[in-house]
């Protein structure tokens, strides 16, 4: 994926124009108008803005395609067949707290397959992109999962249960297990950006559970181009729709499995 294709660099000019104005406000956080969605999941005005902004770019680009948004939700469009699936902001928390870990997710479905992924890092400038059958990338250089064969040597990302979501008893006994057997567990919170890592090589491995489509749609594709295997936690063959995702490289994934399952 030496040169970007035309439908890339139309998300990819969403993404950087959303960008702008988050960069502005991640530096002014104080000054942000926030209101409460539920128990620990707020959003910002930084996030509506970013969202009406990557809107309005597609639509300029691809007037006749729906929308699935996180703050807005669906919106059919006229062609049926494509629809964007936007997060703008995924690690709003991390957004609101001034840690400059948050990311945009943009993905175009086609007829319910994933076809095209990106997520960016405003931040630290890092786009991550793929397209179904061509690969994914890293600021134009090529992503390969890790070639790790060892749970014992594997850095692992996980989502942890927090206040209104989420069982977290059941949750610690799997993590009980998970971390005797790993090099290390990370939790950076944002679920796009941890399946981006999972596509560069960074995690060797990534479970989590209750995500929404717009939270994994573009990185579960990231994964899939890099060369990695990503399923349900349980094995399923559904994780965008499920919200529930394992993803690792072919190597480790089933171990991986077998010790977040094992009762």
């Amino acid at each position: 994926m030496a040169l970007r294709s035309a439908l890339l660099n139309v998300m990819a000019a969403a993404a950087e124009k959303a960008a702008r104005g988050l960069k502005r406000d991640f530096g002014e956080i104080e000054l942000l108008q926030v209101s409460r969605k539920g128990p620990s999941d707020f959003v910002s005005a930084a996030d509506l803005k970013a969202e009406r902004t990557i809107r309005a770019e597609l639509e300029k680009a691809r007037p006749k395609f729906g929308f699935l948004l996180e703050e807005a939700g669906e919106i059919k469009g006229e062609d049926e067949r494509h629809r964007w699936i936007i997060d703008p902001v995924d690690g709003t928390t991390n957004f609101l707290h001034g840690i400059p870990h948050f990311a945009i997710s943009i993905a175009l479905e086609l007829e319910g397959e994933i076809i095209a992924g990106l997520v960016y890092n405003p931040i630290t400038d890092e786009m991550f992109m793929g397209e179904k059958g061509k690969g994914a990338v890293l600021n134009n250089h090529r992503l390969r999962v890790s070639a790790r064969t060892d749970l014992g040597d594997a850095l692992i990302g996980t989502g942890i249960p927090f206040r209104g979501h989420g069982n977290t008893a059941a949750y610690g006994k799997v993590l009980d297990r998970v971390m005797p057997e790993v090099a290390g567990i990370r939790r950076f919170g944002s679920a796009a950006l941890d399946l981006a890592y999972v596509a560069a090589g960074r995690f060797d491995g990534y479970w989590e559970t209750g995500l929404q489509m717009w939270d994994i749609a573009a990185g579960v594709l990231l994964v899939r181009e890099a060369g990695g295997y990503v399923t349900e936690v349980n094995g399923g063959k559904n994780p965008i729709g499920t919200g529930s995702v394992l993803a690792s490289n072919q190597k480790i994934h089933k171990s991986l499995q077998d010790l977040v399952n094992r009762d």
